[in-house]
């Protein structure tokens, strides 16, 4: 099955900023091509813990995490059309206050 990977408006605008230069742009680039291998190979998030906007937002159905360094993480879900799977990264959160606050913790 064919895999994609694509993010959200957001986080696309964001990561469309960075310059093609930093570490984070590449680190974050790198994370892609891992997803775009193997999607599932970020931490699952449990279904108790979704914040309400990514379902209302997103109509999720999976929810995933993939750590960075320095403590920033990707969140992303998965689903598939036809033939093709999609990663689609919603957000990326740069510490884990930032992260603790939308998953109120």
């Amino acid at each position: 099955m064919e895999i994609k990977v694509c993010g959200s408006p957001k986080f696309m605008e964001y990561y469309g900023t960075l310059p093609k230069s930093s570490k984070l742009y590449r680190e974050i680039d790198n994370a892609l091509d891992l997803l775009k291998e193997d999607p599932l190979c970020g931490n699952r998030i449990q279904h108790s813990k979704w914040p309400k906007c990514y379902v209302k937002a997103f109509n999720i159905q999976t929810l995933f995490r993939f750590e960075l360094r320095e403590g920033k993480r990707l969140i992303y879900t998965i689903y598939a059309k036809k033939e093709i799977r999609y990663c689609n990264v919603l957000e990326i959160f740069h510490n884990h206050k930032e992260y603790d606050k939308r998953f109120g913790y």
